[in-house]
């Protein structure tokens, strides 16, 4: 596990190097982003429920409904904590996000595939529905602000942008117990899905090469909200679920998820809507960082 926490820090360094040599950044990394967003995530999306094999259904209900209750107080959080954590009205919203939401699409299924087994990563795509609405959705309310003009009323149109059209097929898909979907469907979305990770992890890094050493080790804020993120959270969602019954194995797989470093998305998302990428780079940057030790050591003490 320890080697796959590596292994994708290792792509974002890559990307802060190329960065510095000038092959990432300003319009290229904005146009990346475009193409994360529209086009790989939902390939990545949809070609998680097209395994071949359906593993027991029986689970996929309960992590559905635990996905649900996780994020419904999660977003409680994001909207009240920011405001314990930072002085700056502008960063709340970031640090919302990055309290959140956590990689789960990109480092998420890797590690539960070390932890779990490879047939769990199809119960963390089921997980990773309710994520991606709530990306979509929340996310894009709390990087543009409440106040903004844009961000100021609910943006109808993001519940039928290209994310969230795969997020309701692959419900589809796993509802309706699908299975054996041709490889000239099946194979093309997920050689495109696969390039989802290495690009997100590469725009990260290339954000990271705009900022100073001083800025890339961030402040209180920072570590205050990876605090939280890392530890914190996962934590208290664990016990949670368990206090409202849900079975070892649900829990288990949604606490992991959960404790995942801040989504790549939040990067990706202030890009795409013009925001200053500082503090969610900061944070993203920490997390990642941070994560090789604490998911291992949640892991070992949770489990």
């Amino acid at each position: 596990m320890i080697e796959v926490m590596l292994t994708l820090f290792a792509i974002v360094v890559v990307g802060y190097v190329i960065g510095k040599l000038g092959y990432l950044g300003g319009d290229f990394d904005r146009q990346l982003s475009r193409l994360v967003i529209n086009i790989t995530c939902p390939a990545l999306i949809l070609s998680s429920a097209m395994t071949g094999n359906l593993p027991d259904r029986r689970f996929i209900l309960p992590l559905l409904l635990v996905s649900v209750v996780t994020y419904a107080v999660l977003t409680g959080i994001a909207f009240v904590l920011p405001r314990y954590l930072t002085n700056r009205k502008s960063d709340e919203g970031t640090v919302g996000f990055a309290l959140l939401f956590g990689n789960v699409g990109f480092m998420g299924y890797p590690v539960v595939d070390s932890i779990f087994g490879h047939e769990a990563v199809f119960y963390a795509a089921v997980l990773n529905v309710v994520n991606t609405f709530a990306v979509f959705t929340v996310g894009t309310i709390l990087i543009t602000g409440r106040n903004d003009v844009e961000g100021s009323r609910f943006q109808k149109k993001v519940l039928y942008s290209t994310p969230m059209i795969a997020a309701y097929l692959t419900i589809l898909i796993v509802a309706l117990g699908i299975d054996g979907i041709p490889g000239c469907v099946s194979q093309p979305l997920t050689m495109i899905g696969s390039i989802t990770v290495p690009a997100a992890l590469l725009i990260i890094g290339s954000s990271m090469s705009q900022l100073s050493l001083r800025t890339m080790l961030g402040n209180r804020t920072v570590y205050a909200t990876s605090l939280f993120r890392l530890v914190l959270l996962p934590v208290a969602v664990y016990f949670l679920c368990r206090i409202i019954g849900f079975s070892d194995f649900v829990v288990n797989i949604n606490t992991i998820v959960i404790a995942m470093p801040v989504a790549t998305y939040g990067t990706i998302l202030c890009l795409k809507y013009g925001k200053d990428t500082t503090m969610m780079t900061e944070v993203t940057f920490i997390t990642t960082l941070l994560s090789m030790l604490t998911i291992p050591v949640l892991a070992m003490l949770l489990f």
